[in-house]
Order: structure tokens, then sequence, then C-alpha cells
């Protein structure tokens, strides 16, 4: 299991977690794994508030994602711009996590990082050692590998994770085309 996990790959929801606000459809990039435990944030749960409402001093507006269900009061952003932003940690395919947020400021204020550039979440999904094994064993997550830089800065809306059930096919691709509250069908 530990090969399949590692910084980078992301993780789908499966079609039976209905009602978990959090992660019903959502689709995560994992940006820490190691023996103490895995942090990821939900690429595809855009808020209703943008990057300004938070951070005034922001004169553009950026959209934010619910990262997860810990710390909901924390922004967080993966970004592919280390040469802008200093003090940021590797993920995968030319993609970064956190660094200076004063140097983020700066730069979006002079139009230096743009929303394909930068993406940010409030809060992170996280799990404890081996907690996202087990729920991976019982058939709580889809690992997919990353496969293009869209998908991590451009997505936006639920069609992410549909997208990701349509190429698994079979009952994965009924349930894409499935209502997201099927009780109120």
């Amino acid at each position: 299991m530990e090969n399949l996990l590692c910084p980078g790959k992301l993780l789908a929801a499966d079609p039976s977690i209905i009602g978990d606000v959090s992660f019903t459809r959502a689709v995560i990039l994992l940006v820490e794994y190691d023996s103490g435990g895995t942090i990821g944030f939900i690429l595809n749960k855009p808020i209703l508030y943008d990057l300004n409402t938070f951070i005034p001093e922001i004169s553009v507006a950026f959209p934010v994602f619910q990262g997860g269900p810990v710390e909901q009061d924390r922004l967080y952003f993966i970004h592919k711009r280390p040469d802008l932003i200093p003090e940021s940690k590797p993920v995968t395919g030319g993609f970064y996590w956190g660094g200076s947020f004063s140097a983020v400021t700066k730069k979006i204020n002079n139009g230096e990082l743009t929303p394909s550039d930068i993406k940010f979440f409030l809060g992170y999904s996280g799990w404890d050692a081996h907690q996202l094994e087990k729920e991976i064993s019982n058939k709580t997550w889809i690992v997919f590998d990353q496969t293009n830089d869209k998908e991590l800065t451009c997505t936006a809306d639920a069609s992410y994770w549909k997208s990701k059930m349509i190429t698994l096919g079979g009952d994965y691709k009924l349930w894409a085309n499935a209502p997201s509250h099927p009780h109120l069908n």
C-alpha cells in the first residue's frame, strides 16, 4: 500500500460516501505522506468566499476551496511558482505547497501570480499513521495518479469527481451520472 500512496497521488471518494459534507464526491491531492500520517487538500469544492474576504490586503478576487475538515480557520495553498514563493515544499510534477505568505500577497497584488499558478484552501484533510491505508482497504477512497497540471489548479466543481468515476467504467460510470443527493430524486 505504501508504494500506492505518496505526495502527488489523488484520492477520489468512493460513491458509497454519501452525506459526509467534506468528503462526498471529493477529489483530494495528497501533499504529504510519511510514517506520521497524511495531509491533502480537496481540489473540487469551492466555497462562497474569495481570498480577499479572508485577506483584505489582497486586492484580487481569487477563489478559495474547502481543503478539508481540519483547521478550517487557516488558509493553505498549492502552487507551481517556487521561483516566486520561497520556503515551499515540493509535492509532485512541478507543484509545491506552502511557502512565504507575504511573498504570495505581494506577487498577487502586483499581478505576478494568477489563479492558474496557485490554489487556496480553507482547512485540510488529514489522516493519522495508517488511517488512510485502512480507509482505502475499506474501499472509502480510490487512488489515482495525477495526470496533468490543470487538474490541480483549474478544477473547480463536482464534474472533476464525475470524470474520475467515468474513467473507472462499470458501476462507477452509473454513479458518476447519479444525482449527488439520491434521496432527493
